[in-house]
């Protein structure tokens, strides 16, 4: 039998824990902690983006996120508290779920850049 996307998202949100925008503010700032931004460029540069995030499109996640990769994102740790957003909260849980199968231990989804901003926290454009 073949998946689903809703197959793919549950599984996801059954790894990856979901965090109140609220929360996630109180986590901007503190070390230890990587927020990502894994919606494209195109959605980035039309709403801006939480004010220090790494910018990694959910299709390079893999890349990016393996310390073995040419492409490795040097800011990445696997030990780090790494939150996730996207536009609605999917594509984060989709991406946070690869980075716990690659071993990540303390990954979270913020879920959508606009609760973000709703609930006052730090953006940049």
């Amino acid at each position: 039998m073949s998946k689903t996307a809703a197959d793919y998202l549950a599984e996801a949100n059954a790894v990856v824990s979901r965090v109140s925008a609220e929360d996630a503010v109180g986590y901007w700032g503190q070390a230890g902690t990587t927020f990502v931004d894994v919606r494209d460029s195109g959605a980035i540069a039309q709403s801006g983006t939480v004010k220090g995030a790494l910018r990694i499109p959910r299709g390079m996640i893999e890349f990016a996120a393996d310390d073995t990769s040419k492409l490795h994102n040097e800011n990445l740790n696997k030990d780090d508290r790494i939150c996730l957003i996207c536009a609605a909260g999917g594509q984060a849980a989709l991406a946070g779920k690869t980075m716990v199968d690659m071993g990540y231990t303390n990954v979270v989804n913020v879920g959508g850049f606009a609760d973000w901003q709703a609930a006052g926290g730090e953006t940049e454009e």
